[in-house]
C-alpha cells in the first residue's frame, strides 16, 4: 500500500516545489484536482495517496517534483497529471484560501466543478478501503444544498457533454440520494 500524503506533507512539497522554481527564475501555476482539494480546500479527508493535478510548465514541474520526491522520500508519481482527462472545457477554478508561493500559483476546480468531475470519475472503492468517489460526492452535494439527483446532474451537464456522463455515475448520484435522501 502506497504512503498517505496529508495536508502538512503536501504543502512542505509544495513549498520546496516553489523554492526550486525560484532558483530556475520560473513562475509555475499548479491546479490541484480530486483528493488533493478534498485535503486542502475542505478539511474533507485527512489525507490522499498522491496529488492529481494539471501544472504549467509541465515539463520543468514535472523535473522539479521528482528533485522533491527524492528530498522529501514521498512515493513515486506523488504528483501527476493522470486525472486531466476530466478537466472540462469549462474550466472553472479559483485560487479560494489556498496557501500561495513565492513561484507557485496554487487554484483548485469551483466547488461545483468539483463535484460534476467526481460524478464523471464514479469510482466505487472497495469495502475495505475509503467510499472511492461516493463520500467525495456525498460531501459535496451537501455542501451545495442540493436536494435531489436531478439538481447534481444539472450541474454535470453545465460542465461536460450530456452524452460523455457515464451511465454509472448516473446510476452512482441516484443511489447516493435513495440510500439516505438527501446528503
Amino acid at each position: 500500500m502506497r504512503e498517505k500524503l496529508d495536508e502538512e506533507r503536501i504543502l512542505r512539497a509544495f513549498r520546496r516545489l516553489s523554492e526550486l522554481l525560484k532558483e530556475r527564475g520560473v513562475q509555475g501555476e499548479l491546479c490541484i484536482l480530486g483528493g488533493t482539494v478534498m485535503v486542502l480546500c475542505f478539511k474533507q479527508r485527512a489525507d490522499t495517496k498522491d496529488v492529481d493535478a494539471i501544472f504549467w510548465p509541465a515539463p520543468t514541474i514535472r523535473e522539479l517534483a521528482e528533485v522533491v520526491r527524492q528530498e522529501q522520500d514521498l512515493p513515486q508519481g506523488w504528483l501527476n497529471d493522470s486525472a486531466k482527462g476530466y478537466v472540462s472545457r469549462r474550466h472553472e477554478v479559483v485560487a479560494g484560501d489556498l496557501p500561495q508561493f513565492e513561484n507557485l500559483r496554487l487554484l483548485a476546480p469551483a466547488p461545483e466543478y468539483m463535484l460534476a468531475m467526481k460524478c464523471m470519475a464514479s469510482r466505487i472503492a472497495p469495502q475495505t478501503e475509503s467510499q472511492g468517489d461516493v463520500a467525495d460526492i456525498r460531501f459535496l452535494a451537501r455542501h451545495l444544498g442540493l436536494k435531489t439527483p436531478e439538481e447534481v446532474l444539472r450541474i454535470v451537464a453545465a460542465y461536460y457533454p450530456e452524452e460523455r456522463i457515464p451511465p454509472r455515475a448516473r446510476f452512482l448520484i441516484e443511489d447516493i440520494f435513495a440510500e439516505t435522501g438527501p446528503p
